[in-house]
Formats: C-alpha cells, structure tokens, sequence
C-alpha cells in the first residue's frame, strides 16, 4: 500500500514540477474547405530555436474538438524564456507564421491565426476543454 501512494506521489510531483509556465501565447489552426493547416513549420521553428539556444523542451498543449474540420489551438509556454530571448522566439514565431500563411493555396487551405501581443494565463488554460500535452505527429 505504501509504494502505490508513493508511485502516485512521485507521478503526481513530476506534473506539478514539470508545468512552470504561466503565460502562454497561442496559434489558432482554422481550415477553409479541405483541413487545417500543418504544425510541421511551426514545430520546427520551436525546436531549432530550443537548439540553438540550448533551451529545456519548450511546454506545448493543443486543444481539439474546435470545429468539424479539425480546428485546434496549440498553446507555448514562454515563461521559462529570458525577456531577450522571448522577443526572439516571438518574432520568429510571427515571421514562421506569416511565411507559412503567405505559402497556402487561398482557395483551399486552412490559416493560422497568432496575435503575438496576446497571451493566456495558465489559471485560464486549465478552464479548456480537450487540452492535452503536443505530441509531434497529432
């Protein structure tokens, strides 16, 4: 009995120490006809960015269930960032964005929508529905 409390206290502590962001911007994947657009840029970006600046794996969460043709949002935990580095990420993540949206057939392909003033807090993340952790490959 006394290694299950201890399992689900050390499995419980790993998420608790785990989540330390609490501000995270967010990328809403819309679709026009056909789905929605791919996070494969996006991602990219995020990973060569946490190489270059040998960062810890950036926070990721996508919630689904947005619509009928595959909406979601996917929301980057920033905290962890120096303020230098965080006007960095977010600039190339807005030029990532507007290149892949430039790049999209208009007829057809979905958009991303990113306000890179605009943030969620993590009291309000936790509010939402279908949000789980980003997985490459969802």
């Amino acid at each position: 009995m006394k290694r299950i409390f201890l399992a689900i206290g050390i499995f419980s502590s790993v998420f608790f120490f785990a989540q330390k962001s609490n501000t995270y911007l967010y990328l809403g994947y819309n679709s026009m006809c056909c789905g929605t657009p791919s996070t494969d840029p996006v991602i990219t970006y995020i990973e060569n960015f946490q190489s270059k600046n040998r960062r810890k794996p950036i926070e990721i969460y996508t919630q689904s269930g947005l619509g009928r043709e595959g909406e979601f949002k996917l929301f980057i935990g920033i905290d962890a960032l120096s303020k230098s580095k965080r006007k960095n990420f977010i600039k190339g993540l807005e030029e990532t964005v507007i290149l892949q949206n430039n790049k999209r057939n208009r007829s057809s392909d979905g958009t991303i929508f990113f306000t890179p003033t605009q943030s969620v807090s993590k009291e309000n993340l936790k509010k939402l529905n279908n949000l789980t952790i980003y997985k490459k490959g969802n």
